[in-house]
């Protein structure tokens, strides 16, 4: 089998990645680092440590236009260096990606790409809208997701508004770390 592609997402329980009004200089939204407290032990030997490793170990990055642009663009370097594939609807003339990033319309060939880049390391996807065109193409293999104890009330969903099919989820881990629980799924294809 080849290496999974993975959705890496921090999650409210009631399904918000960032909180209402998540913009350039408030990335996060209103009250969304909540979501990430639990990386306060991303260096500590238990589940939160194993489970932000296992991220940092991935061999290339696959991201939403909006994320990798309200991330910086990471700077061209997401961690040690990966290859960034960057799914996007169009490209703007003499936009040049920085470092190892590359831009692609086309989904698929996106998640061939990123597949090849990253040998056997499984491939990392950031964004909600990059994660629901890559399950809606049949190319995102697992999530994820670090489900936070907390009911943010408002802002940005993971899944919003989907297609109208049904995926069938198989739970394959579950870590509880502090302040979240790292639940692992296959997406049965």
């Amino acid at each position: 089998m080849t290496a999974p592609i993975r959705l890496y997402m921090s999650m409210s329980l009631d399904g918000f990645i960032a909180g209402p009004d998540d913009r350039p200089g408030q990335e996060l939204g209103r009250d969304g680092g909540r979501l990430f407290n639990w990386l306060d032990d991303r260096m500590s030997p238990g589940p939160n440590g194993q489970v932000f490793a296992e991220a940092v170990a991935t061999g290339a990055v696959i991201s939403g236009r909006r994320t990798f642009e309200l991330a910086g663009r990471w700077n061209g370097d997401h961690h040690d260096g990966v290859p960034i594939h960057v799914l996007t609807h169009h490209v703007d003339d003499g936009d040049v990606p920085p470092g190892t990033t590359t831009f692609h319309t086309d989904v698929p060939e996106c998640a061939r790409a990123a597949r090849a880049d990253a040998g056997d390391r499984a491939v990392m996807v950031h964004g909600a809208g990059a994660a629901q065109a890559l399950l809606r193409a049949g190319q995102l293999d697992e999530l994820e997701i670090h489900l936070v104890p907390v009911l943010l009330g408002a802002g940005r969903r993971l899944f919003d508004a989907g297609d109208g099919r049904r995926v069938e989820l198989e739970l394959v881990r579950r870590l509880d770390g502090r302040d979240a629980t790292h639940l692992r799924y296959r997406v049965r294809h």
